[in-house]
């Protein structure tokens, strides 16, 4: 058991009267939410030419050697904090990103958008059941059940029959619970106060190996549709890496969506509080639907677009417990 001196999520005691540095952490929440919201729309689209795996695998490598060029310094921790950064590189990297990108093979951007904005319930779960705080209130189950019927009600989207993707939308509601427990980790890590870049480049780092069982997968793997399929093919590869445009998005993903916006991310949860913040991201769906009816001309019913509005007042009525207020 890691031996640590744990805190409240949503509150902050060094920050809390530091009206200038809150503005900025509230600045970082909204620039990582913007870019989080546009990453579906771009993965949709590499998905075209490259397998889950390889777009999360060429994402954070990408995202590792960027904090690592814009600050190469060393962190030195013990073997518990190693296992914390760990943990947090499988959660919060790994399987959230992998389940999430498997999850856009089977439905549409804007679907898992709206189900993967749960994450600030299953954030609120993991404070209340590790850091002890009170969210388990009829506020909370009110929001949550709203939340709920709202990803049901964009899942269908307008069609005749009862079919919620089962498979996309499972995975998806995966991806959230993986952030949770992120969550708990990433707020344990900050506890020690160590530079944000260096502990985002870290989390990275662990986060591609436990990539490497699939890479190695891929790598064997003759179905090209499998999901951790690795293409080694010289004409194929020269094809889709020979695209501007692929390169474009891998480089957004990979420099800005993870290396940019994790750390911003991870240095609001120091100013705000985790939970608090963690409210935010029902406001990714919105970015997503907007950029997916543009660019992937995606279209919302109006089932679709109540329950996208059913999510996010539910998400709000539970983070507002969540957050303390």
């Amino acid at each position: 058991m890691v031996n640590v001196i744990i805190t409240p999520m949503h509150k902050n005691p060094i920050y809390e009267n530091n009206s200038s540095l809150r503005v900025v952490a509230y600045f970082l929440v909204v620039f990582s939410i913007f870019f989080w919201g546009i990453t579906f729309v771009c993965t949709k689209h590499l998905l075209l030419y490259f397998s889950a795996f390889e777009i999360l695998f060429i994402r954070f490598v990408l995202a590792y050697v960027f904090l690592w060029l814009l600050y190469p310094h060393r962190l030195k921790v013990s073997g518990k904090e190693n296992l914390l950064l760990a943990m947090a590189g499988l959660t919060g990297v790994t399987l959230y990103q992998f389940t999430e990108n498997l999850a856009l093979n089977l439905t549409t951007a804007s679907n898992v958008s709206i189900i993967v904005s749960i994450c600030p319930v299953f954030t609120a779960l993991t404070a209340q059941l590790f850091f002890k705080e009170k969210h388990f209130t009829p506020q909370f189950f009110v929001g949550t059940a709203l939340a709920l019927l709202g990803v049901v009600l964009v899942s269908l989207n307008g069609s005749s029959q009862f079919n919620v993707s089962p498979k996309g939308d499972l995975l998806a509601l995966t991806s959230a619970v993986c952030w949770g427990f992120y969550s708990l980790f990433v707020t344990l890590i900050n506890k020690r106060g160590y530079n944000i870049i260096i502990v985002t480049r870290k989390i990275f780092f662990y986060a591609v190996v436990w990539m490497l069982p699939l890479l190695v997968l891929g790598i064997f793997s003759s179905n090209p549709e499998g999901i951790s399929y690795v293409e080694l093919s010289a004409t194929a590869n020269a094809e889709r890496f020979s695209s501007p445009l692929n390169w474009v998005l891998l480089c957004f993903l990979g420099f800005l969506a993870s290396g940019m916006c994790f750390a911003a991310w991870n240095k609001a949860c120091i100013i705000l509080g985790t939970v608090k913040i963690s409210s935010g991201l029902y406001l990714i769906p919105v970015v997503t639907i907007l950029f997916a009816a543009i660019f992937l001309k995606e279209k919302l019913t109006l089932m679709g677009s109540i329950g996208s509005l059913l999510t996010i007042i539910g998400l709000f009525i539970s983070s507002r417990n969540g957050s303390g207020s």
